[in-house]
């Protein structure tokens, strides 16, 4: 064999040796290619057609059984007084808070079971007066012994929560079975991406089953998109366990670092997921969650407010 064949076939040889199909594994394992979205341009919208189109999106999703709200995430760089204030602003009316953000120019007070009263009354007061109502908190721990968990739900009951978004221990049901009973209150199990606890919704069904109905999923769908799961075959197994959702688009499937992308222009199948919801009757709080920031964001949010608000529209006329 010539010298430049002999290297070539060695070379050839090595790397055939180093692929994971010539070591056995099994090649349904192999990353398949990542589809993405191309990039898309929306025209930038005014202040007040933001504010309509939220007021319009707040009123089609109503017909359909649902609400459409944000995720305080979204604008974490800001206190939760300005989030209030951008939210209004957008013509939204729930939010979701989360633990730790700043409440207003006092660094030291942050939203959390640990306010004073003075803290909870002055959130209240600035909720009341831009007419949004607080529905979930999250995500967060909840106390493993009954006696802290307790105090955690008399906090929530206090500030008027709906729902505690968490991802508990699995031994910690049966203080939670409990409360969510006692208190009117639900805990949704959100799915942060592979390999935390809950990314896969058969673990959600499993801790459920046999639970109260208070106790169910939060459906990150962009988690899900990024741990490799199609959402909506994670919502048709999830069917009467849904609670709210973490409503996301992203620009590639199966990347764990794929960034949010306004909603209708990713691969996520924003409309189809919605119509998913609908054919189960789930009446849901949609939550917009963005954890990719750009001096671009508030304008993607308000385009998904749109599409949002257009989908409701066309799912209410049978389109």
């Amino acid at each position: 064999m010539p010298k430049r064949f002999s290297r070539q076939f060695a070379l050839g040889l090595s790397l055939l040796c180093l692929s994971p199909l010539a070591r056995g594994e099994d090649k349904s394992l192999l990353k398949p290619a990542v589809p993405q979205a191309p990039a898309v341009q929306l025209a930038p919208l005014s202040a007040d057609e933001m504010k309509a189109a939220g007021e319009r999106a707040t009123l089609a999703a109503e017909k359909l059984g649902w609400r459409i709200g944000c995720q305080a995430w979204t604008f974490n760089k800001r206190t939760l007084f300005d989030t209030i204030d951008q939210v209004n602003a957008l013509g939204l009316h729930y939010l979701e808070a989360f633990p730790g953000q700043i409440v207003d120019q006092d660094k030291n007070m942050k939203m959390g079971p640990d306010l004073s009263t003075e803290a909870k009354a002055a959130i209240k007061k600035k909720l009341a007066d831009s007419h949004i109502t607080l529905v979930s908190f999250g995500v967060t721990g909840i106390p493993a012994d009954e006696a802290g968990a307790r105090k955690f739900f008399e906090w929530a009951k206090e500030m008027g929560l709906e729902t505690i978004v968490s991802e508990p221990n699995e031994n910690q049901f049966d203080v939670l079975n409990k409360l969510v009973e006692e208190f009117g209150i639900n805990v949704a199990l959100h799915n942060h991406p592979n390999p935390s606890h809950y990314w896969n919704p058969d673990t959600v069904l499993k801790v459920t089953e046999g639970r109260s109905k208070r106790i169910g999923s939060c459906a990150d769908v962009g988690h899900w998109q990024r741990s490799g799961i199609q959402p909506i075959e994670a919502m048709k197994k999830l069917q009467g366990r849904m609670i709210e959702s973490h409503f996301k688009d992203l620009n590639q499937f199966g990347e764990n670092k794929a960034y949010d992308v306004p909603w209708g222009t990713g691969t996520g199948g924003a409309k189809a997921m919605m119509q998913e919801f609908q054919r189960q009757n789930a009446h849901m709080t949609f939550l917009i969650e963005y954890e990719h920031f750009t001096p671009g964001l508030v304008q993607d949010v308000a385009h998904s407010v749109k599409f949002f608000g257009e989908a409701c529209e066309q799912l209410s006329a049978g389109k």
